[in-house]
């Protein structure tokens, strides 16, 4: 089975939030959208320079897992795309990116935040019908999941009553706030709430592959799936550093691909202009997704492999352990 070292399991806990995190979160609902993004923008282009040789790609994450046999059908890579819905725009907004996946041929997972905005269980349902994935993001995206035991223990008792309404399986932690550890309290099959390498996130310890991992228990038995996310997110490339090309997440793409590992995207309908408007200060044009999938179907035809990610990790189930 494929595992990751002891540190970099500890690395990812989140051993509760800082006081300056805390503060942070407190004082957040206060300050306007526009200066929360502009202070992101100053401190990110600092981070980026610091990070020039290992961010977007950090070479040491390409090393096979133990064990490692290969993607379902002998595919090159995998391809694995998530969408969170973070917002009452993105959930109004959703509707047009599924179209965007349907229309190009690609399957893919949106994670909703329960407690945030009204969900249509019906809608939820019809979604699954048509060939997409449910997954549970956080419960309230207000900051306050980790910031204490207590406050975890309290809130995934009402995360596991979500999964088993929404019939999900998989979660993904708001803003990327993990603990591993914690996390196997959840009634899951599979979390995303890592990544390979990723800087800019206020937990920024990446855990250095571009492959699914088993995050087990005491007895060696799986709890869960890990599936970090290996590409760039949308609202990273487009809306902090303001970038006006797909170009990062062609270089990247290209190098997963190389090595044989999983390229799994986050995109947010909730930052995408799908009008073909100008896009404001917090968007940008749902084109770049369309001419990433394009980009993709181009050069790879069917040389990689779109799973589903509960697919995925019951692939792994029946097949690797």
């Amino acid at each position: 089975m494929f595992h990751l070292n002891s540190n970099i399991l500890s690395q990812n806990k989140l051993h509760f939030q800082s006081p300056a995190l805390k503060m942070y979160y407190f004082f957040k609902p206060y300050i306007p959208r526009k200066s929360q993004i502009r202070l992101r923008r100053e401190l990110a282009k600092i981070k980026r320079h610091r990070s020039r040789s290992n961010w977007p790609i950090s070479d040491q994450s390409a090393k096979l897992p133990r064990g490692w046999k290969g993607w379902k059908n002998n595919k090159q890579f995998a391809l694995v795309l998530t969408h969170d819905v973070d917002t009452q725009k993105g959930y109004d907004n959703h509707e047009e990116l599924m179209k965007i996946d349907q229309e190009m041929g690609f399957c893919s997972s949106f994670n909703f935040v329960p407690e945030r905005y009204d969900i249509d269980l019906q809608h939820l349902m019809n979604l699954k019908n048509q060939g997409f994935e449910v997954g549970v993001h956080g419960l309230k995206h207000d900051g306050k999941l980790l910031q204490s035991k207590e406050i975890f223990l309290k809130r995934a008792q009402k995360i596991n009553e979500y999964i088993k309404s929404w019939g999900a399986c998989g979660f993904r932690a708001p803003s990327m706030h993990r603990d591993l550890e914690l996390f196997k309290h959840l009634n899951i099959a599979y979390d995303a709430s890592t990544f390979d390498t990723d800087p800019f996130e206020p937990q920024s310890e990446g855990v250095h592959t571009i492959f699914p991992f088993c995050v087990e228990n005491a007895a060696g038995k799986i709890c869960y799936w890990e599936l970090p996310y290996t590409l760039a997110q949308d609202s990273t490339l487009f809306i902090i550093f303001q970038e006006e090309s797909i170009d990062i997440w062609i270089k990247k793409i290209d190098w997963i691909a190389e090595h044989g590992g999983m390229a799994l995207l986050n995109t947010h309908p909730d930052y995408m202009r799908f009008d073909g408007s100008k896009p404001g200060f917090e968007d940008y044009p749902a084109k770049h997704y369309i001419d990433f999938l394009s980009y993709i179907k181009t050069k790879y035809g069917d040389c990689f492999w779109n799973p589903l990610p509960r697919d995925m990790v019951k692939y792994f189930d029946e097949n690797i352990n």
